[in-house]
Protein backbone atom coordinates (compact mmCIF):
# COMPACT_ATOMS: atom_id res chain seq x y z
CA UNK A 1 0.00 0.00 0.00
CA UNK A 2 1.26 3.45 -0.84
CA UNK A 3 2.43 5.36 2.28
CA UNK A 4 0.04 8.07 3.48
CA UNK A 5 2.68 10.79 3.19
CA UNK A 6 3.35 9.88 -0.43
CA UNK A 7 -0.38 9.79 -1.25
CA UNK A 8 -0.85 13.22 0.32
CA UNK A 9 2.16 14.59 -1.57
CA UNK A 10 0.77 13.21 -4.80
CA UNK A 11 -2.67 14.74 -4.13
CA UNK A 12 -0.95 18.13 -3.82
CA UNK A 13 0.83 17.93 -7.16
CA UNK A 14 1.04 21.34 -8.76
CA UNK A 15 -1.33 21.89 -11.67
CA UNK A 16 0.51 22.89 -14.85
CA UNK A 17 0.26 26.48 -16.05
CA UNK A 18 -0.90 25.26 -19.48
CA UNK A 19 -3.21 22.30 -20.00
CA UNK A 20 -4.25 20.51 -23.16
CA UNK A 21 -7.46 18.55 -23.52
CA UNK A 22 -6.38 15.54 -25.61
CA UNK A 23 -9.96 14.94 -26.76
CA UNK A 24 -10.72 18.36 -28.21
CA UNK A 25 -7.16 19.59 -28.71
CA UNK A 26 -7.96 22.81 -26.84
CA UNK A 27 -5.18 24.45 -24.87
CA UNK A 28 -5.97 26.33 -21.68
CA UNK A 29 -4.03 28.66 -19.43
CA UNK A 30 -4.55 28.03 -15.73
CA UNK A 31 -5.16 31.18 -13.71
CA UNK A 32 -5.39 31.92 -10.01
CA UNK A 33 -6.87 29.66 -7.36
CA UNK A 34 -10.49 30.73 -6.77
CA UNK A 35 -11.73 28.02 -4.43
CA UNK A 36 -10.64 25.00 -2.46
CA UNK A 37 -12.52 22.15 -0.83
CA UNK A 38 -11.65 18.99 1.04
CA UNK A 39 -11.20 16.97 -2.15
CA UNK A 40 -10.68 19.48 -4.95
CA UNK A 41 -9.33 22.84 -6.00
CA UNK A 42 -10.83 25.34 -8.43
CA UNK A 43 -8.90 27.70 -10.71
CA UNK A 44 -9.72 30.38 -13.22
CA UNK A 45 -9.12 28.98 -16.71
CA UNK A 46 -8.77 30.67 -20.11
CA UNK A 47 -9.21 29.00 -23.51
CA UNK A 48 -6.24 30.30 -25.50
CA UNK A 49 -8.03 29.97 -28.86
CA UNK A 50 -11.15 31.92 -27.90
CA UNK A 51 -10.16 33.83 -24.70
CA UNK A 52 -13.34 32.47 -23.08
CA UNK A 53 -12.99 32.16 -19.31
CA UNK A 54 -14.04 29.01 -17.45
CA UNK A 55 -13.61 27.54 -14.00
CA UNK A 56 -11.38 24.48 -13.68
CA UNK A 57 -12.18 21.94 -10.98
CA UNK A 58 -9.15 19.78 -10.25
CA UNK A 59 -9.55 16.51 -8.40
CA UNK A 60 -6.48 14.43 -7.44
CA UNK A 61 -6.66 10.83 -8.54
CA UNK A 62 -4.85 7.52 -8.18
CA UNK A 63 -3.36 5.47 -10.97
CA UNK A 64 -5.23 3.92 -13.86
CA UNK A 65 -3.15 5.11 -16.78
CA UNK A 66 -2.68 8.47 -18.42
CA UNK A 67 -5.97 10.03 -19.48
CA UNK A 68 -8.13 7.03 -18.55
CA UNK A 69 -11.04 7.38 -16.12
CA UNK A 70 -12.29 4.63 -13.85
CA UNK A 71 -16.06 4.14 -14.30
CA UNK A 72 -16.49 3.30 -10.62
CA UNK A 73 -14.63 6.37 -9.32
CA UNK A 74 -16.39 9.15 -7.39
CA UNK A 75 -15.35 11.97 -9.71
CA UNK A 76 -16.21 9.85 -12.74
CA UNK A 77 -19.74 9.36 -11.37
CA UNK A 78 -20.00 13.12 -10.83
CA UNK A 79 -18.98 13.77 -14.44
CA UNK A 80 -21.42 11.19 -15.80
CA UNK A 81 -24.28 12.76 -13.83
CA UNK A 82 -23.33 16.40 -14.50
CA UNK A 83 -22.68 15.97 -18.23
CA UNK A 84 -26.36 15.49 -19.02
CA UNK A 85 -27.61 18.59 -17.17
CA UNK A 86 -28.66 21.75 -19.02
CA UNK A 87 -30.37 24.50 -17.01
CA UNK A 88 -29.78 28.21 -16.52
CA UNK A 89 -29.65 27.78 -12.71
CA UNK A 90 -27.19 24.86 -12.78
CA UNK A 91 -23.46 25.49 -13.27
CA UNK A 92 -22.70 24.08 -16.72
CA UNK A 93 -20.06 21.41 -17.33
CA UNK A 94 -18.31 22.15 -20.64
CA UNK A 95 -15.85 19.31 -20.76
CA UNK A 96 -13.44 17.09 -18.86
CA UNK A 97 -10.12 15.32 -19.28
CA UNK A 98 -7.49 13.66 -17.12
CA UNK A 99 -3.83 12.88 -16.75
CA UNK A 100 -1.99 10.56 -14.38
CA UNK A 101 -2.36 12.84 -11.36
CA UNK A 102 -5.62 14.74 -11.81
CA UNK A 103 -9.09 14.80 -13.29
CA UNK A 104 -10.02 18.19 -14.77
CA UNK A 105 -13.58 19.50 -15.11
CA UNK A 106 -14.11 22.60 -17.28
CA UNK A 107 -17.05 24.45 -15.75
CA UNK A 108 -19.05 27.62 -16.30
CA UNK A 109 -17.27 30.56 -14.67
CA UNK A 110 -19.24 32.39 -11.99
CA UNK A 111 -17.24 35.56 -11.49
CA UNK A 112 -19.09 36.80 -8.40
CA UNK A 113 -18.23 33.68 -6.43
CA UNK A 114 -20.87 32.26 -4.10
CA UNK A 115 -23.57 33.39 -1.69
CA UNK A 116 -21.25 32.34 1.13
CA UNK A 117 -18.80 35.03 -0.04
CA UNK A 118 -21.64 37.57 -0.23
CA UNK A 119 -22.80 36.69 3.28
CA UNK A 120 -19.27 36.97 4.63
CA UNK A 121 -19.06 40.52 3.27
CA UNK A 122 -22.60 41.49 4.26
CA UNK A 123 -23.21 39.51 7.51
CA UNK A 124 -26.92 39.18 6.67
CA UNK A 125 -29.07 39.57 3.54
CA UNK A 126 -32.40 41.34 3.19
CA UNK A 127 -35.62 39.41 2.66
CA UNK A 128 -36.16 40.74 -0.92
CA UNK A 129 -32.65 39.56 -1.87
CA UNK A 130 -33.22 36.14 -0.34
CA UNK A 131 -36.49 35.80 -2.26
CA UNK A 132 -34.64 36.65 -5.47
CA UNK A 133 -31.88 34.11 -4.86
CA UNK A 134 -34.24 31.38 -3.65
CA UNK A 135 -36.37 31.65 -6.79
CA UNK A 136 -33.33 30.81 -8.89
CA UNK A 137 -32.24 28.01 -6.57
CA UNK A 138 -35.73 26.51 -6.55
CA UNK A 139 -35.81 26.61 -10.36
CA UNK A 140 -32.51 24.72 -10.60
CA UNK A 141 -33.44 22.29 -7.84
CA UNK A 142 -36.79 21.52 -9.46
CA UNK A 143 -34.90 20.57 -12.61
CA UNK A 144 -32.54 18.30 -10.65
CA UNK A 145 -35.43 16.58 -8.89
CA UNK A 146 -37.22 16.10 -12.21
CA UNK A 147 -34.09 14.21 -13.32
CA UNK A 148 -34.41 12.13 -10.11
CA UNK A 149 -31.21 13.68 -8.77
CA UNK A 150 -30.76 14.70 -5.13
CA UNK A 151 -27.98 17.24 -4.57
CA UNK A 152 -27.21 16.18 -0.96
CA UNK A 153 -25.00 19.19 -0.20
CA UNK A 154 -27.08 22.32 -0.72
CA UNK A 155 -25.57 25.31 1.12
CA UNK A 156 -24.64 28.92 0.44
CA UNK A 157 -21.11 28.05 -0.71
CA UNK A 158 -22.63 25.90 -3.49
CA UNK A 159 -24.91 28.68 -4.78
CA UNK A 160 -22.79 30.58 -7.30
CA UNK A 161 -23.32 33.98 -8.95
CA UNK A 162 -22.37 34.92 -12.50
CA UNK A 163 -21.65 38.44 -13.74
CA UNK A 164 -25.38 39.09 -14.24
CA UNK A 165 -26.12 38.14 -10.61
CA UNK A 166 -27.90 34.96 -11.69
CA UNK A 167 -27.69 32.23 -9.07
CA UNK A 168 -26.57 28.75 -10.09
CA UNK A 169 -26.37 25.50 -8.14
CA UNK A 170 -22.92 23.96 -8.35
CA UNK A 171 -20.60 21.31 -6.89
CA UNK A 172 -22.46 18.09 -7.66
CA UNK A 173 -19.76 15.96 -6.10
CA UNK A 174 -22.22 14.37 -3.65
CA UNK A 175 -25.26 14.37 -5.94
CA UNK A 176 -26.89 11.02 -6.65
CA UNK A 177 -29.90 9.57 -8.44
CA UNK A 178 -32.69 8.32 -6.23
CA UNK A 179 -33.79 4.72 -6.48
CA UNK A 180 -37.27 3.36 -7.24
CA UNK A 181 -38.40 4.12 -3.68
CA UNK A 182 -37.35 7.75 -3.96
CA UNK A 183 -34.30 7.36 -1.72
CA UNK A 184 -30.55 7.27 -2.18
CA UNK A 185 -28.30 4.75 -0.48
CA UNK A 186 -28.25 5.20 3.27
CA UNK A 187 -24.94 7.03 3.30
CA UNK A 188 -24.25 9.78 5.81
CA UNK A 189 -22.73 12.49 3.63
CA UNK A 190 -22.98 16.24 3.26
CA UNK A 191 -22.34 19.21 5.54
CA UNK A 192 -23.18 18.03 9.09
CA UNK A 193 -25.25 21.00 10.29
CA UNK A 194 -27.29 21.06 7.05
CA UNK A 195 -28.25 17.38 7.23
CA UNK A 196 -31.94 16.49 7.56
CA UNK A 197 -33.28 14.39 10.47
CA UNK A 198 -33.91 11.37 8.24
CA UNK A 199 -30.31 11.53 7.01
CA UNK A 200 -28.72 11.65 10.47
CA UNK A 201 -31.05 8.76 11.41
CA UNK A 202 -29.54 6.75 8.54
CA UNK A 203 -32.75 6.50 6.51
CA UNK A 204 -31.09 8.00 3.43
CA UNK A 205 -31.51 11.17 1.38
CA UNK A 206 -34.67 12.04 -0.53
CA UNK A 207 -35.76 15.12 -2.43
CA UNK A 208 -37.30 16.34 0.83
CA UNK A 209 -33.83 16.24 2.39
CA UNK A 210 -32.83 18.95 -0.11
CA UNK A 211 -35.91 20.94 1.00
CA UNK A 212 -34.63 20.80 4.60
CA UNK A 213 -31.24 22.10 3.42
CA UNK A 214 -33.03 25.03 1.72
CA UNK A 215 -34.52 25.87 5.11
CA UNK A 216 -31.04 25.89 6.63
CA UNK A 217 -29.79 28.12 3.79
CA UNK A 218 -32.74 30.51 4.19
CA UNK A 219 -32.15 30.79 7.93
CA UNK A 220 -28.40 31.32 7.46
CA UNK A 221 -28.81 34.01 4.80
CA UNK A 222 -31.29 36.01 6.90
CA UNK A 223 -29.57 35.70 10.28
CA UNK A 224 -25.89 35.24 9.43
CA UNK A 225 -25.64 31.92 11.30
CA UNK A 226 -26.91 28.40 10.59
CA UNK A 227 -29.92 27.17 12.59
CA UNK A 228 -27.88 24.27 13.96
CA UNK A 229 -24.44 25.59 14.97
CA UNK A 230 -21.50 23.23 15.02
CA UNK A 231 -21.44 21.30 18.29
CA UNK A 232 -20.34 17.76 19.18
CA UNK A 233 -22.03 15.48 16.65
CA UNK A 234 -24.25 13.70 19.17
CA UNK A 235 -25.67 17.01 20.41
CA UNK A 236 -25.92 18.39 16.87
CA UNK A 237 -27.87 15.37 15.64
CA UNK A 238 -30.23 15.55 18.64
CA UNK A 239 -31.00 19.18 17.83
CA UNK A 240 -31.56 18.32 14.17
CA UNK A 241 -33.91 15.43 14.95
CA UNK A 242 -35.95 17.67 17.24
CA UNK A 243 -35.70 20.69 14.89
CA UNK A 244 -34.46 22.64 17.92
CA UNK A 245 -32.97 25.95 16.77
CA UNK A 246 -32.96 29.57 18.03
CA UNK A 247 -36.06 31.33 16.71
CA UNK A 248 -35.02 34.50 14.84
CA UNK A 249 -37.53 36.91 16.39
CA UNK A 250 -36.26 39.87 14.36
CA UNK A 251 -37.40 38.35 11.05
CA UNK A 252 -40.80 38.94 9.51
CA UNK A 253 -43.60 36.54 10.57
CA UNK A 254 -43.76 35.08 7.06
CA UNK A 255 -40.00 34.36 7.07
CA UNK A 256 -40.19 32.64 10.47
CA UNK A 257 -43.20 30.59 9.36
CA UNK A 258 -41.51 29.46 6.15
CA UNK A 259 -38.37 28.44 8.04
CA UNK A 260 -40.54 26.37 10.41
CA UNK A 261 -42.26 24.67 7.45
CA UNK A 262 -38.96 23.84 5.75
CA UNK A 263 -37.39 22.57 8.98
CA UNK A 264 -40.23 20.21 9.82
CA UNK A 265 -38.75 16.99 11.33
CA UNK A 266 -41.25 14.89 9.36
CA UNK A 267 -40.25 15.03 5.64
CA UNK A 268 -43.90 14.63 4.59
CA UNK A 269 -44.78 17.91 6.33
CA UNK A 270 -42.24 19.98 4.39
CA UNK A 271 -43.54 21.92 1.39
CA UNK A 272 -42.80 20.87 -2.16
CA UNK A 273 -40.83 23.30 -4.30
CA UNK A 274 -44.02 24.58 -5.93
CA UNK A 275 -45.70 25.00 -2.54
CA UNK A 276 -42.62 26.85 -1.31
CA UNK A 277 -43.02 29.55 -3.98
CA UNK A 278 -46.71 29.89 -3.06
CA UNK A 279 -45.84 30.60 0.58
CA UNK A 280 -46.74 34.01 2.00
CA UNK A 281 -43.03 34.81 2.26
CA UNK A 282 -42.99 34.99 -1.54
CA UNK A 283 -46.54 36.02 -2.43
CA UNK A 284 -46.82 38.86 0.09
CA UNK A 285 -43.30 40.25 -0.19
CA UNK A 286 -41.46 42.23 -2.83
CA UNK A 287 -39.06 40.26 -5.04
CA UNK A 288 -36.72 42.27 -7.31
CA UNK A 289 -36.42 41.22 -10.93
CA UNK A 290 -32.67 41.60 -10.68
CA UNK A 291 -29.99 42.73 -8.22
CA UNK A 292 -27.18 45.22 -8.78
CA UNK A 293 -23.62 43.85 -8.58
CA UNK A 294 -22.81 46.09 -5.63
CA UNK A 295 -25.21 44.03 -3.49
CA UNK A 296 -22.36 41.52 -3.22
CA UNK A 297 -20.77 43.86 -0.67
CA UNK A 298 -23.44 46.39 0.36
CA UNK A 299 -27.23 46.31 0.74
CA UNK A 300 -29.23 47.38 -2.33
CA UNK A 301 -31.60 50.29 -1.95
CA UNK A 302 -35.16 49.19 -2.71
CA UNK A 303 -36.66 52.63 -1.99
CA UNK A 304 -37.81 54.84 -4.87
CA UNK A 305 -35.41 57.78 -5.31
CA UNK A 306 -37.11 61.16 -4.50
CA UNK A 307 -36.57 62.48 -8.04
CA UNK A 308 -38.16 59.37 -9.52
CA UNK A 309 -41.01 59.54 -6.99
CA UNK A 310 -41.90 63.07 -8.17
CA UNK A 311 -41.63 62.11 -11.83
CA UNK A 312 -43.94 59.13 -11.38
CA UNK A 313 -46.49 61.30 -9.59
CA UNK A 314 -46.54 63.74 -12.52
CA UNK A 315 -46.86 60.93 -15.06
CA UNK A 316 -49.68 59.38 -13.04
CA UNK A 317 -51.60 62.67 -12.91
CA UNK A 318 -51.23 63.15 -16.66
CA UNK A 319 -52.47 59.65 -17.34
CA UNK A 320 -55.47 60.14 -15.08
CA UNK A 321 -56.30 63.42 -16.75
CA UNK A 322 -55.95 61.90 -20.21
CA UNK A 323 -58.26 59.04 -19.30
CA UNK A 324 -60.63 61.47 -17.52
CA UNK A 325 -60.74 59.23 -14.51
CA UNK A 326 -61.55 60.47 -11.00
CA UNK A 327 -58.49 61.15 -8.88
CA UNK A 328 -58.85 58.79 -5.87
CA UNK A 329 -57.56 59.70 -2.46
CA UNK A 330 -53.88 58.77 -2.12
CA UNK A 331 -53.54 57.99 -5.83
CA UNK A 332 -49.96 59.31 -6.16
CA UNK A 333 -48.80 56.45 -3.97
CA UNK A 334 -50.83 54.00 -6.05
CA UNK A 335 -49.27 55.48 -9.18
CA UNK A 336 -45.79 55.02 -7.78
CA UNK A 337 -46.51 51.43 -6.72
CA UNK A 338 -47.92 50.62 -10.16
CA UNK A 339 -44.88 52.11 -11.83
CA UNK A 340 -42.60 50.14 -9.52
CA UNK A 341 -44.24 46.93 -10.64
CA UNK A 342 -43.78 47.94 -14.29
CA UNK A 343 -40.22 49.25 -13.96
CA UNK A 344 -38.44 47.22 -11.24
CA UNK A 345 -35.07 48.07 -12.70
CA UNK A 346 -35.51 51.63 -11.40
CA UNK A 347 -35.70 50.50 -7.78
CA UNK A 348 -32.01 50.71 -7.05
CA UNK A 349 -30.69 54.24 -6.85
CA UNK A 350 -27.05 53.22 -7.23
CA UNK A 351 -25.09 53.63 -10.46
CA UNK A 352 -25.73 50.04 -11.56
CA UNK A 353 -29.48 50.23 -11.08
CA UNK A 354 -30.31 53.78 -12.18
CA UNK A 355 -32.68 54.30 -15.12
Amino acid sequence: MEPAARRQSRSRQLVAAFLRDPGSGRVYRRGKLIGQGAFSRCYKLTDLSTSVVFALKVVPRGGGGVGRLRPSGKVEREIALHSGLRHRNIVALHGHFADRDHVYMVLEYCGRQSLAHVLKARQTLTEPEVRYYLRGVVSGLRYLHQQRIVHRDLKLSNFFLNSNMEVKIGDLGLAARVGPGGRCHRVLCGTPNFLAPEVVSRHGHTCQSDIWALGCALYTALTGSPPFPETPLSELYQNIRAARYPEPAHLSPSARQLIARLLAPNPAERPTLDQLLQDAFFTQGFTPERLPPHSCHSPPNFAVPPSLDGLLRKVGRLLLAECRLPHPEGSPRLEVEAAIRRFPQCLDSGPEGSC
